[in-house]
């Protein structure tokens, strides 16, 4: 694997556990560096307000044959 595909998987969750992958500290440091996009959040009312399709494009309730 090169260094630019290890530098992509550094921070994968499915990785974190190996023994010697990442130390706390980098990911202590990683996860402060991330930016903090809470305010691109909308509740699932809004989302209805606005006009949005619910979660999974589908309608809400189930239809029968």
């Amino acid at each position: 694997m090169n260094r630019e595909s290890t530098d992509k998987l550094r921070f994968d969750r499915r990785l974190l556990q190996r023994r010697g992958w990442v130390s706390r500290d980098q990911l202590a440091a990683a996860l402060e560096a991330l930016p903090d996009v809470a305010g691109k959040g909308i509740t699932l009312g809004d989302a209805e307000e606005a006009g949005s399709p619910p979660p999974g494009g589908g309608s809400e309730t189930p239809q029968t044959q």
